[in-house]
């Protein structure tokens, strides 16, 4: 068993919204891994980082994506963070990866700079954003079969987007 898609992208990409759209659309389950972290651990994502600090999330959040990419058969969308681990970055191999991206000003706007979001808070959360693009996109890339730009896209048109490219894949297939 394999997801249908795997969606990555920075945070304000639109991957949890864009996910359960797709999962609608085609009528199978929508998964997180940022709700399947908080479900395990039974607290926000927020609190593990201030309790226990990012090492101990980012082991939690492999672990979620190894797990999911094994057993769920839906959409399944990853945590912005969640290919920076190697083990992560291999797992995906194979599978349908479509990055989801957003540049610097529709990624603030969307994320409004939440404090939910703890590696946006800080002294300059924009500055931060900025670095936190700069070092993921190549990451992302290096991993996604297919690219959508969202900054100027409704989330039904970048579901409509990431279906066509996976229909016209299985067309090919």
């Amino acid at each position: 068993m394999a997801p249908a898609v795997v969606l990555i992208g920075p945070p304000g990409a639109g991957k949890s919204t864009v996910g359960r759209l797709l999962a609608d659309r085609w009528g199978v389950e929508f998964a997180d891994t940022d709700e399947l972290v908080e479900a395990r651990a039974g607290r926000v994502i927020a609190d593990i980082f201030t309790t226990d600090g990012e090492p101990a999330f980012r082991a939690l959040e492999q672990a979620a994506v190894a797990e999911a990419l094994a057993s769920h058969a839906g959409v399944l969308a990853l945590g912005g963070g969640a290919v920076l681990a190697e083990a992560t970055q291999q797992a995906l191999v194979g599978h349908p990866v479509v990055l989801l991206s957003v540049g610097l000003a529709a990624g603030v706007r969307r994320t409004g700079l939440s404090t939910a979001r703890p590696l946006l808070a800080g002294v300059n959360p924009r500055a931060t954003f900025a670095s936190l693009l700069a070092e993921r996109l190549p990451v992302y890339r290096s991993v996604a079969v297919h690219e959508v730009a969202t900054d100027s896209l409704a989330p039904g048109a970048v579901a409509d987007a990431v279906a066509g490219l996976l229909s016209t894949e299985v067309a090919r297939g």
